[in-house]
């Protein structure tokens, strides 16, 4: 399975070298098949100048200037049109993610989910450096998202996530056009009848430049967006569900276990 990354990155001079160059040592070093694409949106130092240096001794990271008006969800969109991989995971440019999730992201995709989605916050999960205003609002807002869907999922808003292309194809057309792009694409999936396993992953706060998400902006757009996909899940009567598949019952996955585990093995009910 080639894996596809799409990173989004505005003026992320100072942690991009890292971030991009630990995933493609950790990626090589497990032997995956993969890809790197960092889009660019609109940045104003010298991102694009340490992308095309990386891509000098690694032909599998390629620099793509968004041509998009400028905005996280923008930057996504143009990434997903571009990836050519059997699969593709959206990671942040701040190396606030962990490349050892990365690895269990695409385990949890080769043992037959369709997309593999991480936990900060329950058993196993950590975080670093969190912000409390944003951690609060965090917290808040994934409260909010799981009662509404019941979904037992804790951390809707990550970014940090990978899906098989038939998910990215079946959700499209994408709306989200900033940062709520991150609840658009997981909340698509799970009412469209993907299938779905959850570990627990690390983050840590960004060492270098400034996080480009407001949540005074924001608030807005993600609402919008969860009750634009809550409404679709009650009202459209299953017309956008994938016929003839039903939803793995959701349990937590450790990597160790995912080589016996499929979706088959735990049927949902409706």
């Amino acid at each position: 399975m080639k894996l596809s990354v799409v990173i989004p990155a505005r003026d992320e001079a100072g942690a991009l070298s890292e971030t991009v160059e630990s995933i493609a040592a950790r990626l090589d070093s497990e032997q995956i098949d993969y890809e790197v694409i960092v889009v660019d949106d609109a940045s104003a130092d010298s991102t694009g100048d340490i992308v095309r240096a990386v891509a000098v001794t690694n032909q599998r990271v390629r620099y793509e200037r968004s041509p998009l008006p400028p905005g996280f969800g923008y930057a996504v969109r143009h990434g997903l049109s571009q990836y050519t991989g059997d699969a593709v995971a959206i990671v942040m440019a701040d190396s606030s993610d962990s490349p050892d999730d990365l690895i269990r992201y695409h385990r949890v995709l080769e043992a037959g989910y369709d997309c593999a989605f991480g936990t900060r916050f329950s058993h196993g999960g950590r975080v670093d450096g969190y912000p409390f205003a944003k951690l609060v609002a965090n917290r808040l807002a994934n409260w909010c998202i799981r009662a509404l869907f019941h979904h037992g999922y804790d951390d809707t808003t990550n970014a940090f996530k990978a899906y098989r292309r038939a998910v990215i194809d079946d959700v499209a057309p994408l709306l989200s056009n900033h940062f709520n792009l991150t609840v658009e694409l997981p909340l698509k999936a799970v009412v469209r009848g993907h299938s779905y396993a959850i570990v627990p992953i690390t983050w840590r706060g960004r060492e270098h430049g400034t996080s480009k998400l407001r949540i005074k902006e924001m608030g807005s757009r993600y609402l919008f967006i969860v009750l634009y996909v809550f409404l679709e899940h009650h009202l459209s009567r299953g017309d956008y569900r994938r016929s003839g598949t039903q939803r793995p019952r959701l349990r937590p996955v450790l990597a160790s276990t995912l080589n016996e585990e499929r979706p088959s093995d735990h049927p949902a009910r409706p």
